[in-house]
């Protein structure tokens, strides 16, 4: 099998086991409940489709650690299920916390069906999460599968501490950069380390082999959130998909607003004086080009990017399933998307 039949397989399964997953939803007299957990996973509504799915990196990712490690990477199903379904349970409750109309060009749930169905969704999101990595007991040891759901709860936890850091920064008027990753770690990282994990749990690795894709998983969880903080000011608007706009507009805190407040120079004095309006944006992007900011996000993604390399090379992932990590890992970080 060659690396594209690979990802092609482990992607139609994912997709087909998260749609098993939900299909128990679909009773009688549930089917609009159903409906707006199958919308938000972009299978059905308008605009539906690949674009509307999203790229289900994290379950790709956890799979691929087992199958790199000579295990059947099928075993690591309902892992990979739970992992996607607890992302996509922070992103409806994101979407709320956030006031978010609009997520990869569709309605929210909640701005389509309402703020209290958008938080059940989100709620039935969590619950179905912590049901599926239970079916780990089908083949695999109790004790894989008791470690497995603690981590995924552990790492639920660590999701809300970061949350609650994002949210608690939109009223502090100074954020620290080391504020900045300790919010990261808990709203982006943590998920990804959980991923790498998981995968690891589930090809029965040793505690040593885990501890490594722990640190993995963390650093590119880093990598992956500073990319898209770069992204959110420099990316190009046709092949994101977002307004590069927005994240100045709204005083979001990402890393290079926090660089150049650091750097005290032209883009300081702006910031600080609030109320950017969209027709700064470029204005504003510009000059933290200029005064550096661009190259030394750019320079802190790379960094990270090789720690987490350097961890992956550590525990020495096998076959075709190991050469995709190490590409994987590459690609999320030099994304322009």
């Amino acid at each position: 099998m060659t690396k594209t039949e690979l990802l092609q397989h482990i992607r139609q399964t994912i997709e087909e086991s998260l749609k098993a997953t939900l299909l128990e939803l679909n009773q009688n007299g549930y089917e609009e409940y159903y409906s707006m957990l199958a919308y938000h996973l972009g299978w059905i509504g308008d605009g539906s489709g690949e674009k509307a799915t999203g790229k289900r990196i994290r379950p790709l990712l956890l799979l691929l650690v087992t199958a790199a490690h000579q295990a059947d990477w099928q075993v690591a199903l309902p892992s990979a299920v739970a992992v996607e379904l607890v992302h996509n349970f922070s992103l409806i409750h994101d979407d709320i916390e956030d006031n978010s109309q609009y997520r990869r060009g569709r309605l929210t749930v909640w701005s389509k069906w309402g703020l209290s169905q958008g938080v059940n969704a989100g709620d039935a999101m969590f619950t179905l999460a912590h049901l599926a990595i239970n079916k780990l007991s089908e083949h695999l040891p109790c004790d894989v599968v008791r470690q497995s759901a603690n981590l995924l709860l552990q790492t639920c936890l660590h999701l809300t501490q970061g949350q609650f850091l994002d949210i608690a920064f939109e009223h502090r008027s100074e954020v620290s950069i080391e504020d900045y990753w300790k919010m990261i770690e808990g709203k982006t990282a943590a998920l990804f380390s959980a991923c790498t994990q998981l995968g690891a749990i589930a090809a029965q690795c040793p505690p040593s082999t885990i501890k490594y894709y722990q640190n993995y998983g963390k650093a590119l969880g880093l990598a992956f959130q500073v990319v898209d903080d770069m992204l959110g000011i420099w990316g190009d608007e046709a092949m994101t998909g977002k307004s590069t706009a927005s994240d100045l507009c709204s005083g979001k805190i990402t890393l290079p607003v926090l660089l150049g407040l650091q750097n005290n120079a032209e883009f300081a004095k702006r910031w600080r004086k609030g109320n950017i309006q969209p027709s700064e944006a470029k204005y504003l992007a510009n000059l933290l080009a200029e005064e550096g900011i661009l190259a030394a996000t750019r320079e802190e993604a790379d960094r990270l990017t090789n720690l987490a390399l350097t961890e992956l090379s550590s525990v020495h992932p096998q076959g075709i399933a190991g050469e995709l990590l190490h590409e994987f890992t590459y690609q999320l970080c030099q994304r322009q998307k």
